[in-house]
């Protein structure tokens, strides 16, 4: 009987034990605090920024390339070097084209030569002419008075007939001969032109950022030879979201962080916006000054625009991290009396890390870091252990 008895009381033992233990893990389950991370609510200053993807670019740049065909004689330039306007960059060979130039020259001089002349000769016809004139008259008065036949006075007038056409000749030699020397100006003009475009110089005082040629290379027209760009407004072309156009406006300031110091932000303002979207990525161009560049940079180098759209001084903030959601509301856990306490906020302006708290949270309150924490709920302990530095 006492075994029995005992053996009761042993099986009762084991399922108290285990009834207790159940109540201890689910306790310590969904009772228990749980440590959480918590982050206490400041006033600050924040800036709502627009994103956009660029590179970095010049705003006067050109291809420097050949008027004329021809072969590359002489580099004077080479990459990274600066240039001053009207530098020589390269020279073609000109040995051809001197040769041209020459023989429009001797053109020049023949044409002038023959042009003198035959105003020599308009002056000899024009003397004839006269003499010629006055032999006309005087035998005019002789044929009147009959001292002279008809015959005598006939063979005069066609004397006269001649000086004139004489005079008349002389005059569209001189004329023709001035349209020959034109042409033989011209075509010397021409030659000493392209003569001259075998000597390529810098159009604008800039850098060197690349050369595509060398020494004994054949070029044409529009073949290019340097890039060269002005280094007095850098910007960077940035693709920006169509649906922030609204709140852009020229000279808003700007951070930029290049993606060779991605550590590194430097200042900027908007100079340009651009006036196209592209129909398939529905993004538009803005232009951002550069106000110092890195100490090393080159162009087309990727890098990130932060344009701002809005500043606020006093501003009530939490890391945008510690938002969660629940449905299309959006909200934080608090940490109240030793308990998590979902809100709900209304948000207004948005930085990179940071968030305005219009409504929902005041300056002081401990919100937690509710992600990973798979039992973190409304009403769940929590004891706080604070991330801020020195708590």
């Amino acid at each position: 009987m006492a075994f029995a008895l005992l053996g009761r009381t042993m099986r009762w033992g084991k399922f108290l034990f285990l009834l207790l233990a159940v109540a201890f893990v689910i306790y310590w389950m969904r009772f228990s605090p749980v440590e959480v991370a918590g982050h206490r609510v400041v006033r600050g200053e924040i800036r709502s920024e627009v994103m956009g993807t660029g590179t970095l670019e010049a705003r006067l740049q050109t291809i420097v390339s050949s008027k004329i065909p021809g072969r590359i004689y002489e580099m004077l330039v080479d990459e990274g070097d600066e240039v001053k306007e009207g530098q020589v960059l390269l020279r073609l060979d000109d040995s051809e084209l001197s040769q041209q130039v020459e023989i429009a020259r001797s053109s020049v001089a023949a044409a002038t030569a023959s042009v003198e002349r035959v105003e020599a000769e308009a002056v000899s016809a024009r003397a004839y002419q006269e003499q010629t004139k006055a032999d006309h008259r005087r035998n005019q008065k002789l044929f009147a008075s009959k001292s002279i036949s008809e015959t005598e006075m006939d063979k005069i007038q066609r004397g006269l007939e001649v000086a004139d056409a004489n005079l008349a000749r002389s005059r569209a030699a001189i004329m023709e001969s001035k349209k020959n020397l034109v042409v033989a100006q011209n075509t010397l003009d021409y030659h000493t032109a392209r003569l001259r475009d075998t000597v390529i110089g810098a159009p604008f005082s800039g850098l060197i950022v690349r050369r595509d040629r060398e020494p004994g290379d054949i070029v044409v027209p529009g073949t290019p030879i340097f890039l060269l760009i002005s280094t007095e407004t850098l910007w960077v072309s940035a693709w920006v979201d169509e649906s922030e156009m609204s709140k852009l406006g020229l000279g808003r300031k700007a951070r930029i962080v290049f993606r060779s110091e991605p550590d590194a932000v430097y200042q900027g303002k908007l100079v340009r916006l651009g006036r196209e979207t592209d129909r398939e990525t529905r993004q538009f161009l803005v232009d951002v000054l550069v106000e110092r560049l890195p100490g090393t940079w080159s162009i087309g180098q990727r890098a990130e625009v932060f344009l701002e759209t809005a500043h606020r001084k006093d501003a009530v903030l939490i890391p945008s991290r510690l938002i969660m959601r629940e449905g299309h509301e959006a909200g934080v856990l608090v940490a109240k009396n030793g308990k998590a306490e979902w809100r709900k906020l209304n948000i207004g302006l948005r930085s990179r890390d940071n968030v305005e708290v219009l409504e929902g949270v005041k300056p002081g309150d401990i919100v937690i870091e509710g992600s990973g924490v798979k039992e973190l709920r409304d009403g769940r302990r929590v004891r706080v252990k604070f991330d801020e530095p020195g708590r």
